[in-house]
C-alpha cells in the first residue's frame, strides 16, 4: 500500500521533472533560433516648454472641468 504510493509519487515527480527539462530546452533553443524583435525607436528629446497655445487650451479645459464639477453639485 505505502509502496504503491511511493512509486506513484516518484513516477509523478519524474514526469514533471522531465517535462520541465524539455520545456527549458525548447525555450532555450527557440531563443537562439527565433530572432529578437525590431530595435526600439530612438526617443525624442522633450521640448523645453510647451507653446502658449497649448497653455491656453489646457487652461480652458481645466476651467470647463471645474465649472462642470461645480454645476453638478
Amino acid at each position: 500500500m505505502i509502496g504503491d504510493g511511493l512509486l506513484l509519487m516518484v513516477l509523478g515527480m519524474g514526469v514533471v521533472l522531465t517535462f520541465l527539462c524539455l520545456l527549458f530546452g525548447l525555450t532555450t533553443l527557440m531563443g537562439k533560433v527565433v530572432p529578437a524583435g525590431p530595435a526600439p525607436a530612438p526617443k525624442r528629446a522633450p521640448s523645453s516648454r510647451p507653446s502658449s497655445s497649448d497653455d491656453a487650451t489646457l487652461v480652458a479645459v481645466i476651467s470647463a472641468a471645474i465649472a462642470a464639477h461645480r454645476a453638478r453639485g
